[in-house]
């Protein structure tokens, strides 16, 4: 499949110093950054771990506390 796309000088200018740094190809610099960030967006925000927790059996639910709070100030910053 082709694309054309256009970039600002300074963007091409990286990318032409970048490919011939790394010994790549313009074309498999774009290809790979395009993959990677690709597999990024698929992937959900939070990791499998985090997102899986239920919480600790022995730890007060996150409410229990908030009657004990003091009362927000008008202006945080006053």
């Amino acid at each position: 499949m082709h694309f054309n796309i256009y970039l600002d000088d300074t963007t091409g200018q990286q990318l032409n110093a970048m490919a011939e740094q790394t010994g790549e190809s313009r074309n498999a610099l774009i290809r790979k950054a395009i993959s990677e960030w690709l597999a990024h967006q698929s992937q959900p925000q939070w990791p499998e771990v985090v997102a899986n927790f239920k919480g600790m059996a022995d730890a007060p639910p996150f409410e229990a506390g908030r009657d004990k709070l003091a009362p927000p100030v008008e202006d945080p910053l006053a």
